[in-house]
């Protein structure tokens, strides 16, 4: 039976980095996303406001106290909810089984995919490429310490840990690291003179039990120690398989953007042969500089992988369209995998409106 690995993706100040992509004159600076009500709260804030205490879920009057420079922006959340669609569609289209966790994390099981953490850093970088939003990750034989490992590398983090190399990595910290032990229980446990992970790892079952009931008591027995086997609820097999990029200068040359369509067929085709899989349905997606987005597609009598026939095809359908304007996004997608229901593609034009690397071995 194959080693189970799951990785927990999380989004890098998710909120403030959506921002950023709108106002990439605030890069380098501190930036606060909240409200401005008496009550308003940080959604989340940048590594810079960050050096100064500044945290997610800090009232916006002590956050602009501890770092008065900091820029203030009202939150979007029609925004980050489309960046997040955005950049989970992506990883949806690589990876079959992944659990949704928030608008900014997820679960994938990468049981069985040979050399996970090669394909994790691809993954990581063609999401960063095509939406501009850095992942960090955790990698680990269970969910619980897929997600204590996405932040250990923070900011672009990626941590591959054992649950053994994890637990003790993290024994001086407080109880509180491990999701599930929230500050109440924290506190409670300080005052029985489990102040620590380490601590609490070495506390007797028996008087965790007495002290929070049978049921949670073996439950906090079991976290200290890292053990998780819960699986992974959500299910999605891939239907297709895309390469795209958006380009930081409109692109008016076909010739140029032929050879760009070459490179990307070329990557492509080796996703495609890395994961064993085979499609019958070549696409093309371009958008131009006005945001008009066109898709064009073909099936072919075969099912095919080969970086040839992917070629082939693109260069066909983009000289057939021709793009009459500058283009700002060029993308090649190959879908109708065998066994697997085929998705219907859109041939007419529709308006758009406008690290850190810490690695541990797997156990």
């Amino acid at each position: 039976m194959a080693k189970r690995v799951i990785a927990h993706l999380d989004c890098d100040a998710f909120f403030a980095s959506v921002e950023l992509q709108r106002r990439p004159e605030l890069k380098g600076l501190p930036v606060i996303v909240a409200g401005t009500g008496p009550r308003a709260v940080v959604t989340t804030a940048s590594y810079e406001a960050r050096k100064f205490g500044v945290g997610s879920a800090m009232s916006a009057a002590e956050a602009r106290r501890r770092c008065p420079q900091a820029v203030t922006i009202p939150p979007d959340h029609q925004a980050y909810s489309e960046k997040s669609r955005e950049v989970w569609g992506l990883v949806r289209e690589r990876v079959d089984v992944l659990q949704q966790a928030g608008i900014d994390e997820a679960y994938a099981d990468l049981t069985g995919i040979d050399k996970p953490l090669p394909f994790l850093r691809e993954l990581i970088a063609a999401v960063k490429e095509q939406t501009g939003i850095q992942i960090s990750a955790g990698i680990a034989p269970n969910r619980l310490v897929a997600k204590i490992a996405s932040d250990l590398g923070k900011p672009a983090g990626f941590v591959a840990i054992g649950r053994e190399q994890c637990a003790a990595h993290i024994a001086d910290r407080s109880p509180r690291i491990v999701p599930g032990i929230g500050p109440k229980t924290a506190a409670r446990l300080a005052e029985m003179g489990y102040a620590t992970l380490g601590a609490l790892q070495n506390a007797p079952v028996v008087e965790l039990q007495e002290r929070f009931g049978e049921r949670y008591g073996h439950d906090l027995h079991r976290r200290a120690h890292l053990h998780d086997e819960s699986p992974l609820v959500t299910t999605r097999v891939a239907k297709s398989r895309s390469v795209e990029t958006t380009f930081d200068v409109d692109v008016a040359d076909h010739a140029e953007l032929e050879s760009i369509l070459r490179g990307q067929s070329k990557r492509l085709a080796e996703g495609l042969q890395r994961a064993q899989t085979r499609g019958r349905t070549v696409a093309i997606k371009v958008r131009l500089d006005d945001w008009t987005t066109v898709t064009r597609a073909r099936s072919i009598d075969a099912y095919i992988n080969d970086e040839a026939t992917i070629i082939a095809v693109a260069l066909e359908l983009f000289r057939e369209y021709a793009p009459p304007r500058p283009v700002r996004l060029l993308g090649v997608r190959v879908a109708g995998f065998e066994g697997v229901e085929e998705e219907v593609a859109v041939a007419t034009p529709h308006e758009i409106p406008p690290g850190q690397l810490v690695l541990f071995a797997v156990g």
